[in-house]
């Protein structure tokens, strides 16, 4: 592992691991190797290739050992091997991390819940199923960093409706429309009703100035 370029490419920056993940790797109950080697199909993104000989080159790791990894991360749910028909309809073996991005969803919900209302705890979910996929793990921590700061999921709700009607997947929007939303004193689903009655009275379209720029911003690729 040592003489391995895995650690060359944490040294080099290549290789950048959230520090939420760093800090709580231990609850996935993996070892440091495994641990990293995770962080590395993570930075490949989900629905890669399977590749043992392609990783094992990358990573100047002999192919048992890779072979080991990818054996134990999907015996503890972590990873998952499949086959999918790719964009020209060929079938092809992928790995999969929908059960990666489950386990961060579900210790975030579990460190938070002294912070999250117990009535109504399904912010998360509310999210995933509006966007229509799984969110990554820089998501999750985005939506825990809006509660911890003491907004309630009722109006991040309302956010995401806001965004919805404007045809808008996007968390980089939805904190923009947050974040106009704080400026303006918006407390309550109240203050949001109070809000949209302006702006039909107004005649706007929108009752946030909010970049459009913003819309196409890929979350996952940001790694920090």
């Amino acid at each position: 592992m040592k003489n391995s370029q895995m650690i060359q490419l944490i040294q080099e920056g290549n290789l950048v691991i959230p520090i939420y993940l760093l800090k709580n790797y231990k609850k996935f109950e993996v070892e440091l190797e495994e641990f990293i080697f995770l962080m590395y199909l993570y930075h490949l993104g989900d629905k890669h290739p399977f590749d043992p000989n392609s990783f094992s080159k990358e990573l100047n790791i002999d192919i048992s050992t890779i072979m080991k990894y990818i054996a134990s991360l999907t015996e503890k749910k972590l990873i998952k091997v499949d086959v999918i028909k790719n964009e020209k309809d060929f079938t092809e073996e992928v790995i999969l991390l929908d059960d990666f991005y489950q386990k961060i969803k579900i210790l975030i919900i579990e460190e938070s819940n002294e912070e999250i209302n117990p009535e109504d705890s399904d912010v998360f979910e509310t999210i995933e199923k509006e966007f229509g996929r799984t969110l990554s793990p820089m998501e999750f921590e985005i939506i825990k960093a809006w509660l911890q700061n003491g907004t309630s999921e009722s109006i991040i709700k309302e956010a995401l409706k806001e965004a919805t009607f404007n045809g808008v997947s996007n968390l980089r929007y939805i904190d923009k429309i947050l974040y106009e939303w704080n400026k303006s004193g918006v407390k309550e689903v109240k203050d949001v009703e109070e809000l949209r009655k302006k702006r039909k009275k107004n005649n706007k379209e929108n009752d946030v100035d909010i970049d459009l720029d913003i819309v196409d911003w890929n979350w996952f690729d940001e790694d920090e």
